[in-house]
């Protein structure tokens, strides 16, 4: 961070002190106070990698009075590559289970500063809650709220299956440990946020990209356990949607079998042999490896225990809505204009459709690409509306994580009853600062607006003419979202969409792109939810 800074001393009771920052304008002003890199589990590492994160016991204390526990500086970088794939260790380390926060200064309102619970992106294999500048926003804007970002494990650190360790009863493995990080963090979030004047009854979870992905399945986690351990009260799904229903796990055993290979681990080793040699290699060895790979995205596998085996159905049969309504969770969700050009930047397929293909299988049961492939590449033809096979990837990629499929959930929430929960937007204005990082032939695109306008700048210059643009079009509803008021949102239906225009302007319009959207939601929804026999026959 740029700002001068003070220390500034907190007491969490029975935690102990610590001691984080207090970030001042040139006149000494305070803007916001930052706590970076507090623990909220305890290092999953050594016998504890592929472990669901353990919690931090009754007796830790993060420190004293007199010697608190200093936490100036940033989370920890969980082991991964680089958005150019490539691989730069210098801030790497497996003991990342921790947690930036933000929190506004002066004095809180009753009952405390409501909750942002913010998931960053990155595919799932990326990312970092490191490089966020939130003193703008709670010092210039009426969002006013302590603001929670939580580094988690990813990629193969975070997401390794397979159907053999899952299923030996010794190898003292989980499947989705980073979703399971993520629920430990909000859980951390829910007992102790109070201590910093925060509002446990008013956890809004939030996230970006695959942060937003990370939302639909917290938000399902928390759908599916008692009232009186659920904490999510809305969510806010930026850039992204439910996704496919994960791959089963004989599926992942694919994945896996093809690791073991790369690493010249035999497959006729012992299960709990191969869990011990993989336990063994070093972070840079087994990224390595996976870059080398054919299935090379790890993702989130249907397990029955953090995923769901029906969990699309339950969107599309009306459960979700059902529970959203007892529960009056709100969503707001929505998109960019120009999404696929971002997205057909990571690791594209070569030019044919075979690569397609067999990239997309990378992240989705094949059964699932063979029919959606069917519907937009009929008879392996390239789309008439794309360039070559990269762009094509891009475009459908897109309109899996993005488009079609937040559109086939919003309509099922409709369908059942819990249209007026939810809130759309789309936006196709671009704030000048973009042009520092994003090409401006690629539009509106993936992330040109997660920091430009949802976290009002974080660091990047915004001309007073941008500030009032993201004001109006959504910084005062954010603000209104978060303390869980009423949104002025203009929206007559909840099918139609409010709308940032290419000139700054907002418009509710209607969604072009819905019938689209619901059909490609309809042709998958006849391959079944991956790992449950009988869901086909429910669908």
């Amino acid at each position: 961070m740029k700002e001068p800074s003070k220390p500034y001393l907190r007491d969490l009771s029975f935690r102990g002190f610590i001691e984080g920052l207090t970030y001042l304008d040139t006149n000494s002003k305070p803007l916001a106070h930052f706590f970076g890199g507090i623990p909220y589990a305890l290092p999953p590492v050594g016998p504890f990698r592929w472990q669901k994160p353990r919690p931090l016991p009754a007796c830790y204390r993060y420190g004293t009075r007199a010697n608190p526990g200093r936490y100036t500086g940033n989370c920890s970088l969980c082991p991964q590559p680089t958005q150019e794939n490539k691989l730069d260790d210098e801030f790497w380390d497996e003991d990342c289970l921790q947690c930036n926060i933000w929190v506004p200064t002066g004095d809180p309102p009753k009952g405390g500063w409501p909750v942002l619970f913010w998931i960053h992106g990155g595919f799932l294999q990326w990312g970092t809650a490191r490089d966020e500048d939130l003193t703008a926003m709670l010092s210039e804007t009426a969002c006013k709220a302590i603001v929670v970002m939580p580094a988690y494990r990813l990629n193969v650190f975070g997401f390794l299956a397979s159907s053999e360790l899952y299923r030996s009863s010794s190898s003292e493995y989980s499947t989705n440990v980073g979703f399971w990080d993520q629920r430990m963090a909000l859980e951390w979030t829910w007992q102790n946020i109070n201590y910093f004047d925060g509002d446990a009854s008013n956890i809004t979870i939030a996230g970006y990209s695959a942060g937003s992905h990370s939302t639909f399945h917290q938000l399902a986690y928390d759908l599916g356990v008692p009232d009186s351990k659920a904490i999510i009260k809305r969510a806010l799904m930026l850039s992204n949607g439910p996704g496919l229903q994960p791959k089963s796990l004989d599926e992942a055993q694919e994945q896996f079998n093809e690791l073991l290979k790369e690493l010249r681990i035999p497959l006729t080793t012992s299960v709990t042999e191969k869990l011990g040699r993989l336990r063994k290699l070093d972070p840079k060895t087994l990224l390595k490896a996976t870059m080398r790979m054919d299935l090379h995205q790890f993702r989130a596998v249907t397990d029955g225990s953090f995923v769901r085996h029906d969990l699309l159905h339950e969107i599309d049969s009306g459960v979700f809505a059902q529970r959203m309504q007892r529960r009056g969770i709100k969503l707001l969700i929505g998109e960019c204009r120009d999404e696929h050009s971002v997205y057909g930047t990571w690791r594209p397929p070569k030019n044919t459709f075979a690569s397609l293909q067999t990239r997309l299988h990378a992240d989705y049961p094949l059964s699932a690409v063979e029919v959606f492939l069917a519907h937009y590449c009929p008879d392996g033809k390239l789309p008439t509306n794309c360039r070559n096979w990269k762009d094509a990837f891009g475009r459908i990629y897109a309109d899996l994580q993005v488009h079609h499929l937040e559109r086939g959930m919003v309509n099922a929430l409709v369908r059942h009853g819990a249209g007026a929960l939810v809130y759309r937007y789309r936006i196709e204005w671009r704030a000048k600062c973009c042009d520092d990082w994003l090409p401006k032939e690629w539009g509106v695109t993936h992330g040109s607006d997660q920091r430009p306008i949802w976290l009002w700048g974080s660091g990047l210059a915004l001309s007073g003419e941008e500030k009032d643009i993201i004001r109006h079009a959504f910084h005062e509803n954010l603000a209104r979202f978060v303390n869980g008021e009423e949104l002025d949102w203009g929206t007559s239906h909840t099918l139609r969409i409010r709308t940032l225009k290419p000139d700054g302007s907002v418009k509710i319009e209607e969604d072009s792109r819905l019938e689209e959207g619901v059909k490609v939601w309809d042709l998958l929804k006849k391959v079944g939810a991956t790992g449950h026999p009988t869901a086909a026959a429910k669908l």
